[in-house]
């Protein structure tokens, strides 16, 4: 190999590098639109920061707040004001934690459950209606490369 073969190489990978930053950049911000538009399905009063934090819950089940600091890494006052709102919109609530009655969960509510599984349906059939035309394999081939990213990330 020559030092231009391996220049011709390096330039090859910062192009397909940048392209990964530029795809992400457009996939983040998609995601971000969808969020608040799903967010506001759930809830008008709800905005993307606690719809998050209401997909996080309703996929633990229930969980005592310094839980979902944990398993969030976001600050405790940021999980809290959060919760707050969720509870005041009825989507969430805090229940005696029957371990310790000492501790207090949370958990969705029935409504809250009920509103996000009607837009989790929703959103699951609009996605699947898009991957129509997708083989198999790119599929399979999407999600063993989204779930290396989440990994590396």
């Amino acid at each position: 190999m020559t030092d231009g073969d391996g220049d011709a190489e390096r330039e090859h990978r910062r192009a397909a590098a940048m392209a990964v930053e530029r795809e992400l950049s457009v996939l983040f911000s998609r995601a971000r639109s969808l969020s608040m538009s799903l967010a506001a399905q759930v809830h008008p009063g709800l905005d993307a920061a606690s719809y998050a934090l209401l997909l996080h819950v309703a996929d633990v089940g229930s969980a005592r707040a310094a839980e979902v600091v944990d398993r969030t890494g976001l600050d405790k006052s940021t999980i809290s004001r959060q919760l707050a709102r969720l509870v005041e919109l009825g989507l969430v609530e805090r229940a005696q934690d029957t371990s310790d009655g000492r501790a207090r969960i949370v958990r969705l509510t029935e409504d809250g459950e009920h509103r996000l599984d009607q837009v989790r349906t929703e959103r699951r059939k609009k996605l699947r209606r898009k991957l129509t035309t997708w083989s198999t394999d790119d599929l399979h081939t999407l999600s063993t490369v989204l779930s290396r990213l989440n990994e590396d990330l």
